[in-house]
């Protein structure tokens, strides 16, 4: 008999990881005779989530974004209703696999800053797991292969199963502490993607001349991130970086621009650079590192966002939109495998 009668899953996802890991363990949880709830939060109303139920357990479940979990996430858990529930934490990270061993992602403060705000709404953590499922995040490394992202589907599912076993029964299980130095010295990281890396992200995603219009991205985009301008996609800052819309999108018409954000890169680099150079020397006195960095951020992302509107606009032109698709690593086939996560 497991320890509780009921157990809620909450999952974000964009490429089917997380969600995924959330429906392994509900799988367990049914075998075990438990009423179970797979929850996407992406379909939650955040100003009023409902309070679950005493005899719950509960269970929270995203992919790791800079090395935390994405604002999404965060914000979901933040607005959740205090309780006094026990609580797993679960994350998915970017897993590789060199000959028969799976090299593992980084949680950084994944846990350990949503373990602190649950506990002081009351709940009490039970378990934490990271998983190690294939990586989708193609615009960085080249897209896995099939024998790597079935071999890593199938010994996660066995692990994940494992712990489910043990933790719906009532017992803990924080092995995922063993790595907390690692967590610790990555953990800067998360605040310099929390406040660059996503907006940066958001800005490199464009949709090709392949593009029939057909809106698939933007309607299925698990936190509307993208709208249509000029009858074409465009990212918002909201954007996640989740790769649901290049993965699934039904033409394969959405790349990365590296060659243009290797082009702002070299032409706002400097200016960027001038300017606070420049601003150091006037009253300000910009002696403090992080004022410093603060205003190199805020200064990045406006241009980052006059740059992506501009390349956007240019993007009617065939001229323009030919270099920018072929200056796209995606846009290869030898790199832009797109990935969706196994429904097995």
């Amino acid at each position: 008999m497991p320890a509780y009668p009921k157990l809620i899953v909450y999952y974000f996802s964009g490429t089917g990881n997380s969600a995924n890991v959330a429906r392994w363990i509900s799988d367990a949880g049914l075998a075990m005779g438990m009423q179970t709830d797979v929850v996407n939060i992406a379909h939650v109303k955040r100003l009023n989530i409902p309070v679950p139920d005493d005899d719950a357990l509960i269970a929270f479940c995203s992919p790791v974004h800079g090395f935390n979990y994405p604002p999404v996430m965060q914000s979901f858990i933040r607005r959740f209703p205090k309780g006094k529930n026990p609580v797993l934490l679960l994350n998915t990270r970017a897993g590789m696999l060199i000959g028969q061993w799976i090299t593992p992602g980084l949680s950084g403060i994944t846990f350990y800053l949503s373990a602190l705000i649950l506990k002081l709404k009351g709940y009490r953590i039970q378990a934490m797991l990271p998983v190690d499922l294939p990586s989708n995040w193609i615009s960085v490394h080249p897209g896995l292969n099939r024998r790597t992202v079935e071999y890593l589907h199938i010994r996660n599912r066995e692990r994940v199963e494992a712990f489910a076993q043990k933790v719906l029964n009532g017992q803990n299980d924080f092995r995922s502490v063993r790595e907390i130095i690692q967590d610790i010295i990555i953990s800067p990281v998360s605040l310099a993607y929390l406040l660059a890396g996503r907006f940066f992200f958001a800005k490199t995603y464009f949709a090709s001349a392949a593009c029939t219009h057909c809106n698939a991205c933007i309607e299925q985009c698990p936190v509307k991130a993208i709208k249509s301008v000029a009858n074409r996609p465009f990212w918002t800052f909201k954007c996640e970086s989740c790769m649901h819309c290049m993965s699934y999108c039904p033409h394969k018409a959405i790349e990365t621009a590296h060659g243009s954000i290797l082009a702002f890169a070299l032409i706002f680099s400097s200016i960027i650079w001038v300017a606070v150079i420049q601003l150091a020397g006037t009253t300000l006195h910009l002696d403090n590192a992080l004022i410093s960095f603060g205003i190199q951020t805020a200064l990045m992302i406006f241009l980052l966002g006059v740059w992506y509107r501009i390349i956007h606009f240019l993007l009617r032109y065939k001229w323009v939109e030919r270099i920018i698709t072929y200056t796209s690593l995606t846009r290869y086939k030898f790199w832009g495998k797109r990935y969706k996560a196994l429904k097995k």
